[in-house]
């Protein structure tokens, strides 16, 4: 076969540094605009960027010809370049949490990524990693998660 067929649809999670309240609401527009354009300079198709002050959701669609953590590296560094430009201090997490997501259920995805603020009055956000660890079936050591 000479060509490289794939469909990989990967929702991805990563806190700020200490999950510390670091993206002000202000750039958050900004912050996510800027990531849309990472996706089409490095040609990840991205589906939906949204977040909090202390973390990141992304839904995109892994090219095969990318590596997972090179695509979630490729996100994180010029992100956080763009919010240093702009005179904040500003790190990501170490670390990431991707789950696969089935094409059925990417506008479901979508709009739960698009959610952030109005899902986050009723949960943390170490209650909805924990429960998106748990729901995909990821094994994890809570002194890593919780501490």
């Amino acid at each position: 076969m000479s060509h490289s067929y794939s469909n990989n649809y990967v929702h991805a999670v990563y806190s700020t540094k200490d999950r510390t309240n670091l993206i002000p609401t202000e750039f958050e527009k900004r912050l996510y605009s800027y990531i849309a354009s990472i996706s089409r300079e490095h040609k990840i198709p991205l589906l939906a960027a949204g977040g909090m002050a202390n973390h990141s959701h992304l839904l995109f669609l892994l090219p095969a010809t990318i590596s997972l953590a090179s695509a979630i590296n490729i996100f994180k560094t010029n992100s956080s370049r763009f919010l240093h430009e702009r005179g904040l201090v500003f790190q990501w997490q170490n670390g990431y949490g991707a789950f696969s997501v089935s094409f059925s259920q990417l506008d479901k995805v979508t709009a739960y990524v698009r959610s952030q603020p109005e899902h986050h009055k009723k949960m943390t956000f170490e209650q909805e990693f924990l429960a998106l660890l748990k729901k995909a079936g990821v094994p994890y050591d809570p002194k890593y998660v919780l501490g």
